[in-house]
Parts: C-alpha cells; sequence; structure tokens
C-alpha cells in the first residue's frame, strides 16, 4: 500500500475503518466515498463511546450514512 493519504483511501473503500475526530469521537463503518478534502462517506457506521465517557449497557446505534468532514479527522485506521 502507497504511503499517500488519498492512495490508502482509495485502497480502503468498501472496507471497514475506523475514524477519530478532533473532538474524540471514533466511528467504526464501510468507507464508501472521500474527495479530495478527505471528506468521507462511511455506510453502517457506528459512534463507539470516547476513552472520557462511560460505557454504557447497550450497542451504540447505528447510523445509515454517515458524512465526515476532512478537516474534522485526526487518523484513518483502515
Amino acid at each position: 500500500m502507497s504511503g499517500r493519504p488519498l492512495d490508502v483511501l482509495e485502497a480502503s473503500l468498501g472496507e471497514d475503518v475506523k475514524v477519530q475526530l478532533k473532538g474524540g469521537e471514533i466511528y467504526e463503518g464501510t468507507l464508501t466515498g472521500y474527495d479530495q478534502h478527505m471528506n468521507l462517506v462511511l455506510e453502517d457506521a457506528m459512534k463507539m463511546p470516547a476513552a472520557e465517557e462511560p460505557a454504557g449497557d447497550t450497542e451504540p446505534p447505528v447510523e445509515d450514512t454517515t458524512i465526515i468532514r476532512g478537516d474534522n479527522l485526526v487518523s484513518i485506521i483502515p
């Protein structure tokens, strides 16, 4: 896999990814789209509790489609 960010995203299309945002939120879902600004489209995404949030007894809700603005990204783990 190439080290260029957009190449990594291209190789990850259709795969499950974990995305961490500046506010500490973490989303897990299937990467179905992106653009040159690294705006992401995730399908069947789940918002995971941040480390400082108490874990609940229920599963996190699954969203149909989640769009994440690229300037909020901290990391993307393919």
